[in-house]
């Protein structure tokens, strides 16, 4: 197991609670095909929190789970100043926390 797994877990974890604080979370799934996109990010078929809700979230989890290899590199939060770049005071949060796990996916194993 990486090293890393613990406090990634617990990262992911705080991610999923920004997004539920700052209202978004979506209660009901995207459609199959919404989920299917092969665009990066899903920027075709998904908000950017629905993609972390609904695809980054999970896959992490079942790498995690699963003790996969993890990414050699991340770059979410460069989505993320692109979408909430009208919303810097709201999305502050969640930004530092990609910035966190960027950092994270990017340390030596």
């Amino acid at each position: 197991m990486d090293a890393r797994f613990p406090q990634i877990a617990d990262h992911l974890l705080l991610i999923e609670r920004e997004l539920r604080v700052q209202g978004w979370w979506d209660e009901t799934p995207p459609s199959a095909e919404q989920l299917a996109s092969q665009e990066p990010f899903s920027v075709d078929t998904l908000d950017f929190s629905q993609w972390l809700q609904w695809i980054f979230l999970p896959r992490m989890k079942q790498i995690l789970e699963q003790d996969l290899p993890l990414p050699n590199a991340s770059g979410i939060l460069a989505m993320a100043e692109m979408v909430y770049a009208n919303d810097a005071h709201k999305s502050r949060g969640i930004r530092v926390l990609l910035h966190q796990f960027d950092e994270l996916i990017t340390q030596a194993g």
